[in-house]
């Protein structure tokens, strides 16, 4: 994984432009502490911040290609993990390789393919291609959106980086938020509109989306889109199938010439990993290792509640001596997880889930000590029906997100006319994605439904998540996979009958169906249990005391803003 950034602009020489290149570079140094890069011509410059993981000698960006078409410089995030499949290929249509790296794979692929190369890629992935005989830039982003890509576009330019503070350290962005950015941030954060960065100007490619800059401006276009197909596998076909995608995706996501570790919270997900990947290094003569996070204290203040029915510990126990791992538990201090929450705001770049960020931030900066890649179970809760509003139908069918029903507490904090139209604003955004669904005629009112859910959760709730992932490994350096968010698993789910994917009423049903046998019982039939959060009052306080010392502050912006009565 990587920092990427560059600028465009068919108007003015930006080549010598080297206090706002270098401003941009510093930073993505989180992103990409190992190595940097700089691509310039007179109209365009590519930055790149590396993060070794794969191939260190023949993997440098930017990485440059001249065939008999043009010459290429190419900056590139992420992961392809089908690789060898596309190296073959092009071996056989001619190519030669120096090294072993995806990076290589992808210049080439986009030589030879052009822009179909996207429709090849198994991956996750932001890049730019920079076409020198065309003068065309190339933008894509992968079909899940793990990997982010902002830009701000201008009259004859733009500029793109993987966040938002690098487009901010040009000169050209200024940071300003319009009244729609103010209705985005509070009420409907942290998640956002796909495609929206909040700050007046700056817009994001979203998932499976390509974009081409030249000097006739910019063309966006999508390549990749949930579509209803009609599900032909019989229950044993689908089971063996979802077994199949999940396990074919984690393996896939063990490459690495970097050491590599695996979280573990004795949720069914992660645990799946786990188990694939203790078997993976069993074979290879290696030992996994595995990390969960706690807080100091949590069980003596834990509460049963239908979002998380139980605690951790004893099944991390259990998973860890199942598969033998190496397992580390790394144990936060409340005070440190509060004195983290500006951190990991600035990581993010804006408002975020909390505790929920700072709590990662700590978990992987301490993971970052010893490993440079990590493999987590994000997202199978989306795609395969694990969350309980996919389950209470009392909710199911009300229109609105089914995360945030209400917006009382959202309008109660602001001061009174402060923004208009909030509430309207956020139907707008629900109607908006439940119109996009793709259905087929013959889906009945619940399958129609858990259609609409699906797109909700896996454009809104799921984006969050990912953006959450993202910015909280990659501020430490860290690299996080997401097997569960391989494209090839995302479209089988969507198109899989409700009454296979929630199998004997169960929320995930066919994937604890798919590891019967493969994982203990009390793993594939325990609850649902998410991230784990502290229940130690000392952090509540800690939180207490640092809202009084900025409801203080006669200098803060908030005090235009906040009604301090509600808060």
């Amino acid at each position: 994984m990587c920092g990427i950034a560059g600028w465009t602009d068919f108007k003015n020489n930006i080549s010598k432009q080297e206090a706002a290149i270098n401003r941009m570079s510093v930073t993505l140094y989180n992103r990409g502490p190992d190595e940097g890069g700089f691509y310039r011509t007179p109209c365009t410059v590519l930055i790149h911040r590396r993060l070794v993981v794969v191939d260190p000698d023949n993997g440098k960006q930017p990485m440059y290609l001249t065939d008999d078409k043009s010459s290429y410089a190419m900056v590139y995030n992420g992961e392809l993990y089908n690789t060898e499949d596309l190296r073959k290929e092009l071996v056989e249509k001619g190519h030669t390789f120096t090294g072993h790296s995806d990076t290589e794979v992808l210049i080439h692929s986009y030589a030879q393919w052009g822009t179909d190369c996207l429709e090849r890629l198994n991956g996750i992935y932001a890049f730019a291609v920079w076409d020198e005989k065309e003068q065309t830039l190339f933008m894509a982003r992968d079909r899940i959106g793990v990997k982010p890509f902002f830009f701000y576009p201008y009259d004859k330019g733009i500029i793109f980086a993987s966040q938002i503070k690098t487009l901010l350290a040009n000169p050209l962005v200024m940071p300003q938020i319009d009244e729609n950015g103010l209705k985005e941030l509070f009420y409907l954060g942290p998640g956002r509109s796909g495609g929206n960065g909040i700050f007046k100007g700056i817009e994001e490619l979203k998932p499976g989306e390509f974009g081409i800059f030249s000097k006739n401006g910019l063309t966006v276009k999508k390549y990749w889109a949930l579509t209803a197909k009609e599900h032909t596998d019989n229950l044993e076909q689908t089971i063996e199938k979802t077994r199949f995608l999940i396990t074919d995706a984690i393996k896939r996501q063990l490459v690495s010439d970097v050491p590599l570790c695996c979280f573990l919270s004795g949720g069914l997900d992660s645990s799946i990993i786990s188990k694939i990947a203790a078997d993976e290094y069993k074979e290879a003569g290696k030992r996994l290792t595995t990390y969960s996070v706690n807080y100091e204290d949590n069980e003596s203040y834990f509460k049963k509640s239908v979002f998380q029915p139980d605690s951790d510990y004893k099944y991390i126990k259990l998973m860890s001596e199942y598969i033998n791992s190496e397992h580390k538990e790394v144990i936060l201090d409340n005070i440190s997880l509060a004195d983290s929450l500006p951190d990991a705001a600035m990581a993010r770049d804006l408002p975020g889930m909390a505790d929920i960020d700072s709590s990662l931030l700590l978990f992987c900066r301490k993971i970052k000590e010893k490993f440079t890649v990590a493999v987590s179970g994000e997202c199978a809760d989306e795609i395969f029906g694990g969350y309980p509003w996919y389950h209470n139908k009392d909710i199911l069918f009300e229109e609105c997100f089914p995360w945030s029903r209400s917006l009382e507490i959202r309008s109660g904090i602001l001061k009174d006319g402060f923004i208009n139209g909030g509430e309207e604003y956020v139907r707008e955004k629900y109607s908006e994605t439940v119109s996009g669904t793709s259905y087929l005629d013959t889906d009945d009112k619940l399958n129609r439904r858990m259609r609409e859910m699906f797109m909700l959760n896996t454009e809104w709730f799921m984006q969050t998540l990912l953006d959450r992932k993202d910015r909280m490994s990659m501020a430490t350096g860290l690299e996080v996979r997401v097997p569960f968010c391989d494209h090839r698993i995302v479209e089988y789910a969507y198109n899989m009958p409700w009454e296979m994917k929630a199998l004997d009423g169960r929320e995930k049903g066919i994937v604890r169906e798919a590891m019967k046998g493969i994982l203990p019982d009390e793993i594939v039939f325990r609850k649902k249990s998410p991230y784990p959060k502290t229940h130690n009052p000392i952090f509540m306080e800690c939180v207490r005391n640092r809202v009084k010392s900025i409801q203080n502050d006669n200098n803060s912006v908030l005090s235009d803003i906040i009604n301090w009565q509600t808060v």
